[in-house]
Parts: structure tokens; sequence; C-alpha cells
């Protein structure tokens, strides 16, 4: 299973941090480099319980959409909380979970952001450039950019941009539903990414992989 390829110091201060963040934003690539379609699609999770980090993956055969594998993994969040530093407390359970897994997966939604993030270094993107994989963020809420309307039809996007970059989408992905923030992580393109989004859904908000690591990380193992 996926291993960090590209060591990061998880005991870096918060400056570093930013430092660590602006260092690997050179090596992003925005381009398709994964199998598509994929066979196998897995979402990434993370929910804080008291001072733990409990990060999920689920793993979904694809387009069936059908769960073929699982895990949890905890470990200390010793990071403080930062706006736009949550890799470094979120970071080191998910890559426990991933030495988990008995099957590959071809790419990674992680519940959070990718390339849309001030400094290009959401927790997609982060985890994408270590692990060497194909990672897309798909958030639920804006971190920065911003965007004209939205069609309220499932299906409609438009660009999510900051400083005159566009670095997302804002995709709608059930009729009437508030949309999610959807950018490459890395190796996968914008388009890719916004169409494997919408093909992961079943009529809910959220695709059906990230909903599930979502129960997952929240404590339910149903």
């Amino acid at each position: 299973m996926p291993r960090a390829v590209v060591e990061c110091d998880w005991a870096a201060t918060p400056k570093e941090a930013v430092v660590i963040q602006r260092e690997l934003a050179a090596h992003v690539r925005l381009d398709d480099d994964w199998r598509s379609p994929p066979r196998l699609v897995a979402g990434v999770d993370v929910g804080l319980h008291g001072g733990a980090a409990r990060a999920a993956i689920a793993v979904f055969s694809f387009p069936e959409m059908e769960l073929v594998d699982s895990c949890v993994a905890e470990k200390p969040a010793r990071f403080p909380y930062v706006p736009g530093l949550l890799t470094w407390r979120e970071a080191p359970a998910i890559l426990a979970a991933m030495e988990s897994l008995c099957h590959e997966p071809d790419v990674y939604l992680y519940d959070g952001q990718g390339y849309a993030h001030p400094r290009r270094m959401g927790l997609a993107t982060h985890l994408g450039i270590l692990t060497d994989t194909a990672t897309v963020g798909c958030a639920k809420s804006r971190l920065c950019g911003e965007h004209p309307g939205l069609a309220r039809e499932r299906g409609t996007w438009v660009p999510l941009t900051d400083r005159d970059e566009r670095i997302g989408a804002v995709v709608r992905t059930r009729s009437g539903v508030r949309p999610l923030y959807v950018s490459v992580g890395n190796r996968v393109s914008l388009q890719s990414a916004i169409d494997l989004v919408l093909a992961c859904g079943r009529g809910v908000r959220l695709p059906e992989p990230t909903r599930w690591a979502h129960r997952l990380a929240s404590g339910d193992r149903r």
C-alpha cells in the first residue's frame, strides 16, 4: 500500500510548515497521470476525537460503487489547529491507515482541500505528493477564492479563482443542495476531478467513498 516517498517533518512549527508547503507546491501535478477510468476509488476523511486524529479510508469499486475495503487508524493530534495547516494534524493518521489497506486504490478522494488552498497545498495535494498517488480534493466549504453564481441543477459547475488563477471548481452534486468545492490534488486534471466526483455520487451531496469515510472517521463502524 502507498507509503510516503517524500519525507515531511511532522514536528515542524507552524512557520516551518508554511515554508514546507511552499517548497512542495513546486511538485504538484495538475495533469492526468492515473488509471482513467479507475477500477478502485478511495474516500478519505479524518475526525478529531479528544486529542487523537482518526483517519478512515473507504475503497469502492468503480463504476459499481460497491464497498471492497476499509480501514481506520488513530494518531495523536499534536500540531495546533491552524487554518491552512490541517495536514500536520491529520496526515500521520492517514498514512497509517493507508498501510492497512488490502486493495490499492487508483485514485483518492479527500474530504478536504487540494489545490484550492492559499499556498496551493491542501491535504489532498500534500498527501498526493508525499505518496505519489492520484488525488482529488472535495471539500464541503471554501477555504479561499471567488466564484460567480451557480445554477441549481445537478452537474453544473463554475470556476473557483484566486488572484486570477483557476484553483478549482464549485460543483453542484445534487439539485438545490449546497455545492462542493472540487480541486486537483495531484496527478488528476481539474476536469477529470469534477467528472469523478459527479460519477461517484448516489443522489446525495457527498460522493459515496467520502460519505462512507466520514461515517467511519466519526466512529460509525456499521
